[in-house]
């Protein structure tokens, strides 16, 4: 009795112990289940981007260069001969026309000189006509030989010299007569005369470095810049067909525009250290808004491409490919795909070859793009935003004609209004 009531009690615990055994051995193969099970693969949103169409349309050739306003005459009027300042005749800043008075230098020592002049013309003008009656009676008694052959010669000799020193007066008369004309000092060229650098009362001398006055020639005005050479021949050669090409020029910081004029110079020789070439285009600059040694922008029409391949800038990526655009796929992928480019006006690139008119680039969101990536258009809607917006119609409608249905009298009111709109 007793071994039998020994032994049911163990065979209960082993029985507990494989039951228990069993309930770990399914947790385990449920948890090894959970844990090794794949989730469901989920397909990559498309990326949004700003994409737009390639089109055909002109391109102007510009060359960007840095320029400087260059008069087209700067004349500093020296003094021709020395004396004191009597009178200054400009202002300060004054526009002048060639052969305006500008200073008088005292004339009273040339006048006086040129009276000392005249008065040695009278008398050599006296000797001559004396020495050439002389020779008339000579010329007689040599006829006659009354006297000698000497004599006669003598006096040929004699009018000669009369001659000379009468001419030698005219001369000086007409030195004098330029050193009066030096005393009153003249505008040589038209423009706008500088500060003023000397006072009536001054001595000046025909040495003097300094000058009476800087007249600036700036209506009309030039500009002076360079071109690399390799932009040189498309220059010479429209310039040799008779175009005219327009030049504009900017002010330092390219905020505005300040005058336009046409090229009309290229200098004859390059400078072989920087491989450039200077040239020069001239501006009426009326308004005087070009100043002297003013440093300017200077934008130079070449030429103008026409029907020519144009994309947005921002299109244009440039990287280990070379330069290269995401192309956008028929099935909304984008592909990278080399271009070559030609000018650019910084709003369009002129795409040469790789491109035609009518493909769609992606303009924005380049950064998040690899080759073959999806896109959706940042103007357009995903499928389910659609059908969302679909359903919620549907339900709104449903909902009016449900209210419509319950108080029929506000259906009137309610036509009346859509009627009045």
């Amino acid at each position: 009795m007793s071994e039998a009531v020994s032994k049911q009690p163990k065979r209960s615990r082993r029985g507990l112990i494989l039951f228990g055994v069993i309930v770990l051995a399914l947790i385990a193969l449920v948890v090894v289940h959970l844990l090794t099970q794949k989730k469901p693969a989920r397909d990559a949103a498309p990326i949004v981007v700003t994409v737009a169409s390639v089109t055909l349309g002109s391109m102007p050739v510009t060359l960007n260069e840095l320029g400087t306003v260059t008069p087209t005459a700067t004349v500093t009027v020296l003094p021709q001969l020395s004396g004191y300042l009597t009178a200054v005749g400009y202002h300060e800043g004054q526009e002048v026309q060639k052969g305006q008075f500008l200073a008088q230098i005292d004339p009273r020592q040339y006048e006086i000189n040129k009276q000392q002049a005249e008065a040695t013309l009278a008398k050599d003008r006296a000797s001559l006509a004396q020495a050439r009656a002389d020779l008339v009676r000579y010329t007689q008694l040599n006829e006659r030989k009354s006297i000698a052959e000497q004599t006669y010669a003598d006096q040929q000799f004699l009018v000669q010299q009369d001659e000379a020193a009468v001419k030698l007066d005219l001369a000086t008369i007409a030195q004098d007569d330029l050193n009066l004309t030096y005393c009153r000092i003249t505008a040589p060229v038209a423009g706008k005369v500088g500060l003023r650098l000397v006072d009536p009362g001054n001595y000046v001398t025909a040495s003097s470095s300094t000058g009476i006055v800087v007249i600036t020639t700036i209506k009309p005005t030039t500009v002076q810049f360079t071109v690399p050479q390799d932009s040189l021949a498309t220059v010479v050669q429209r310039l040799n067909a008779g175009a005219t090409l327009p030049v504009t020029a900017y002010t330092s910081d390219n905020a505005r525009e300040i005058a336009t004029g046409t090229l009309y110079a290229v200098s004859n020789q390059m400078a072989t250290a920087t491989g450039t070439v200077t040239l020069r285009a001239t501006f009426t600059n009326d308004d005087e808004a070009l100043f002297p040694n003013e440093f300017v922008n200077v934008k130079l029409l070449v030429d103008t491409m026409q029907n020519a391949v144009l994309v947005p800038t921002p299109a244009v990526q440039t990287g280990a490919p070379g330069d290269y655009v995401y192309l956008v796929n028929a099935d909304n992928s984008v592909s990278v795909h080399k271009v070559k480019l030609g000018p650019s006006d910084g709003k369009n690139t002129v795409i040469l070859s790789g491109l035609s008119a009518g493909n769609v680039v992606v303009t924005d969101g380049t950064d998040r793009l690899n080759d073959g990536a999806k896109i959706r258009a940042a103007n357009a809607k995903p499928a389910a935003a659609d059908a969302a917006a679909s359903d919620s119609a549907a339900a709104s409608g449903r909902h009016k004609r449900a209210h419509g249905a319950s108080e029929p009298a506000a259906a009137p009111e309610a036509a009346s209004a859509n009627a009045a709109s």
